[in-house]
């Protein structure tokens, strides 16, 4: 079969769709990606990946919007593809019209989390699901990664073919692991932490809806290095965290305990060099960060939402605190901060879950395997 896997940006397509890709392509169908052009897309290319480039932007540009869906119809007309699996709000929404507006004959959505959630006002909720719906209905299969979404689908009817299924997420356990003392050791040292320093670790954009005015409100009560490994993407929209950048240059306590790191292309190695991980996120899908956490052997301190809760078991492998609410964070990353009985116990039992559960071939296979693209099918 001729396969397109579809996206807004170059930088999801880099860092979540490659496994996926080549596993597809090692069935022996051929596989092109779609996307924004951008600095990953060399990157891309440079492992043999065809990409052809469609000028998405996230944002609420109509006009924008309406170029990207006839440069995108004139693509699969030339291209004629056999299946459009898409990702991503915005391209999803607009790569299905122009799917179903060209005669594709498999359209497959995975929604990396919806757009719509329970902290939306009543209309913009309606609204978006109403979106979901209608897209739904020139839709032939449904990916969610959370059990929560796949179920929230079902109840909405969000896809006209009827097949909704759940895949979960998760990361490649042979880059993501625990590390031996003398890595770890190496790792904290080139940051200016030593082995008595508790470390926590955050890897994410720098967006307040990542939870980052609570993370950074907690730290003011904990014990703790944090580290924060992430940027602002340059297509992000969302609340952006300059008023608590410049705060903490400014205060005392917080300057000596955060640590901004930016963009860091050596994650496996600062969580398996961190103490613990959080995430205090206002909303996800369902995490790829909390899942390599726990395959690191990290307990890991979340926010009560969909998908996160998911992964993070309450308890046994971390801890799950309310949306919004930094004295509840700071209560969990303290618990951890002080114990460090519990730090191993639950770290143990992340590793052991992340194991079973978030694997990203077996995650992969799954997909092949509802799609009937596996050779044998």
């Amino acid at each position: 079969m001729k396969i397109c896997q579809l996206c807004a940006v170059d930088f999801t397509l880099y860092h979540f769709l490659r496994p996926l890709i080549r596993g597809m392509a090692g069935q022996g169908h051929e596989v092109v990606a779609v996307c924004a052009d951008g600095p990953y897309l060399e990157k891309v290319r440079a492992e043999g990946i065809r990409v052809e480039t469609i000028p998405f932007e996230r944002s609420f540009n109509l006009a924008s919007h309406w170029r990207a869906y006839r440069r995108l119809k004139k693509l699969f007309r030339q291209e004629r593809f056999d299946l459009v699996h898409v990702h991503t709000p915005v391209a999803a929404l607009i790569g299905r019209l122009a799917a179903w507006r060209t005669g594709v004959q498999t359209v497959v959505y995975t929604a990396h989390g919806f757009y719509f959630h329970d902290g939306m006002t009543g209309f913009k909720r309606r609204l978006f699901i109403a979106l979901e719906w209608l897209a739904g209905r020139v839709t032939d299969v449904l990916f969610t990664q959370s059990s929560e979404d796949a179920e929230t689908a079902r109840r909405h009817d969000l896809c006209r073919g009827g097949v909704i299924e759940a895949i979960g997420n998760g990361s490649d356990p042979h880059r993501f692991k625990p590390a031996d003392e003398a890595k770890r050791t190496a790792v904290r040292q080139s940051l200016g932490v030593n082995d008595r320093d508790t470390v926590i670790l955050m890897v994410g954009r720098l967006v307040a809806e990542k939870g980052y005015p609570e993370l950074f409100e907690a730290m003011q009560t904990v014990d703790a290095v944090l580290w924060v490994a992430g940027d602002r993407l340059p297509s992000d929209h969302a609340s952006a965290i300059d008023g608590w950048i410049e705060r903490i240059d400014a205060d005392p306590v917080l300057s000596r305990r955060v640590r901004l790191l930016g963009y860091r292309d050596d994650v496996p190695d600062l969580m398996a060099a961190a103490d613990m991980f959080t995430l205090p996120s206002h909303r996800e899908g369902m995490p790829r960060s909390i899942a390599e956490a726990m395959l690191c052997g990290l307990p890991v301190v979340a926010t009560d939402i969909r998908g996160s809760r998911e992964e993070v078991v309450d308890g046994e492998t971390g801890i799950l605190v309310p949306v919004r609410d930094p004295a509840a964070l700071a209560r969990g990353l303290s618990a951890l901060t002080e114990d460090l009985a519990k730090r191993h116990r639950y770290g143990a039992a992340s590793l052991e879950r992340a194991r079973r559960l978030f694997d990203e071939s077996k995650i992969v296979d799954h997909q092949i395997r509802v799609l009937k693209l596996a050779r044998s099918a």
